[in-house]
């Protein structure tokens, strides 16, 4: 339970400040509409899987491209930000349940109408 805590507490930590810096520090401003919406961070410190969504018109495909090719300046920011003996390296996927969510929620409101 204990090293599940710490786990927690490291991904947190991550997850907060690469929010800062895509907001803060990344000179492509289409980070600026990035939402981490899950970081899981490896056992052993060493990989961590960003989940994120977008607020930008860009497709998702062209987005995650750009955050994977970033990833290494990304991950030099979070070294000097963030004090911890390993910095894992740093992938990025789409998450889209938020469309799946919408997508749902519309057929839902839909098949309620038809009623």
């Amino acid at each position: 339970m204990p090293k599940d805590f710490r786990m927690q507490r490291i991904s947190d930590l991550i997850r907060t400040t690469l929010s800062e810096i895509l907001l803060q520090e990344a000179e492509d401003k289409r980070f600026h509409g990035v939402t981490i919406t899950r970081l899981i961070v490896s056992r052993d410190l060493k990989n961590a899987k960003i989940y994120v969504s977008f607020m930008t018109d860009h497709p998702p495909k062209e987005m995650i491209t750009a955050l994977n090719h970033g990833a290494k300046y990304l991950r030099y920011r979070l070294a000097h930000t963030v004090q911890l003996r390993i910095t894992p390296e740093l992938r990025f996927y789409y998450d889209d349940s938020q469309v799946k969510g919408q997508r749902i929620r519309t057929l839902l409101n839909k098949a309620l109408k038809g009623k």
